[in-house]
């Protein structure tokens, strides 16, 4: 393929503004530099009057790139019974993860019924809406190339009919491990729902022209199962960061060692380690006015683990807050801590705010799985580094060193992190490589 040709790419994704998260900023993103690489894509998604989101950020709208055409469909999904049933305002996490405290009955019905009724997941009843207007699409010839995102891993369904009827090339871009997915477990899956669900992962696997993944141990999960295709053919092109969001000045606070924490934590992030230390550099460095500040969601369970470590006094709660916004909070302050949830799938979890993490230039304090995919990245870049969930001696040699440096300059700002593999544009440069390649095969 020429420079000069163009690929019209049909991107699939149930996730689009008003929704917010990391997967819904990996298709903008993509979106926004694709056709710099011969690539034009078009966006199916879901209309957002009927969607459910767990996450709503309306400022994502502005940053949908110009000249993208939008088609949005309807869809048939249980959420709103299942919060006229529970009494709640707002829908679950994937794998309810914000009710992980919850063990009730009702609760435990309500994954029984999601993990054995909704197969691969409670938004496969967006599919035939999808599908009815993909083919409307292909079948006008707008399309040549289709690009299917997940979760929800329904969405690589819409895929899979469209590679079998239409024989277009395909590429299944797989955000998070599927049977393989650490809140699995916890659905209550009966035998014959398993056997439909890995079947239908391995048709995904087997029959797409390439598939993506976030992490090398995402990639070494699926190239484990019984699955008749190359390694070649999964390519691991990880979340990233758009140097254009970086719009704030550094200014770390000069009378308090303000520590960070961006997006979503509850009770299966195991930050006990953390909290100690942050406990007992208080009563070493009673010259230093520590400051913990959560920019999220933070669940009350976590917030129980706070007040039990004696931090209360010196944590701030902020809600969700537009993106920017929580970009202005990182470059605000003087250390940034993240955690990996310590469950089974622990290694192939790379936390998307990694990247904005790494593009702040601010020192990271992680906790999660020594030789992850998450501590080669931060050891790689020199950003920081990470402490495995019981490495209490350690993290506090770390932070003592750090509270000294402090002393001297309250500015600890890293001079240079080597992030620049991480920019959306390279990453989407990589996409469009793989896309262009799938093209070319279909052509020749």
């Amino acid at each position: 393929m020429k420079q000069t040709d163009q690929t019209n790419l049909l991107y699939i994704s149930y996730y689009w503004p008003p929704s917010g998260g990391p997967g819904v900023q990996r298709g903008l993103k993509f979106c926004k530099y694709l056709p710099q690489f011969g690539v034009q894509p078009g966006v199916l998604t879901v209309d957002e009057k009927q969607a459910s989101y767990p996450v709503l950020d309306h400022s994502f709208a502005n940053e949908v790139p110009e000249g993208i055409k939008v088609y949005r469909t309807a869809t048939s999904e249980p959420f709103e019974y299942y919060k006229k049933l529970s009494g709640k305002k707002e829908i679950p996490y994937s794998g309810f993860a914000n009710e992980e405290a919850k063990t009730g009955f009702l609760n435990k019905v309500f994954k029984f019924v999601r993990g054995n009724l909704f197969i691969p997941d409670a938004r496969v009843g967006w599919n035939k809406y999808a599908l009815k207007k993909a083919e409307e699409l292909l079948q006008a010839g707008q399309y040549q190339t289709i690009l299917t995102t997940s979760p929800p891993h329904s969405t690589q369904l819409i895929g899979l009919k469209l590679k079998e009827k239409y024989k277009l090339p395909w590429v299944a871009d797989l955000r998070d491990p599927w049977t393989n997915i650490h809140y699995y477990d916890q659905l209550y899956h009966t035998p014959i729902a398993k056997r439909i669900d890995k079947k239908y992962e391995l048709q995904v696997l087997e029959q797409a022209d390439a598939v993506i993944v976030t992490s090398e141990d995402t990639k070494r999960l699926f190239m484990n199962k019984p699955v008749r295709i190359n390694p070649d053919k999964i390519h691991v092109i990880p979340n990233g960061y758009d140097e254009d969001d970086f719009v704030y000045d550094s200014v770390p606070p000069q009378d308090e060692f303000l520590i960070t924490y961006t997006g979503t934590i509850t009770e299966n992030y195991n930050i006990d380690v953390f909290l100690k230390v942050i406990a007992q550099m208080k009563s070493i460095h009673t010259d230093i006015r520590y400051k913990l500040r959560f920019v999220g969601k933070v669940s009350e369970g976590v917030k129980q683990r706070i007040n039990n470590a004696g931090l209360e006094g010196i944590t701030e709660y902020v809600a969700h807050v537009p993106h920017k916004e929580a970009i202005k909070y990182l470059m605000e302050s003087t250390a940034l801590f993240m955690a990996i949830a310590d469950v089974p799938s622990m290694y192939s979890n790379v936390p998307g705010k990694l990247f904005e993490y790494l593009a702040s230039n601010k020192p990271i304090i992680c906790l999660g799985p020594v030789h992850s995919d998450t501590d080669r990245i931060i050891d790689e870049c020199g950003a920081g580094r990470l402490f495995h969930y019981t490495a209490y001696d350690l993290m506090l040699d770390h932070l003592s060193l750090m509270s000294k440096a402090w002393k001297l300059n309250p500015n600890l700002d890293l001079p240079y992190i080597n992030h620049s593999q991480f920019s959306r544009r390279a990453l989407t440069e990589q996409l469009a490589k793989v896309i262009n390649r799938i093209v070319i095969k279909a052509q020749v």
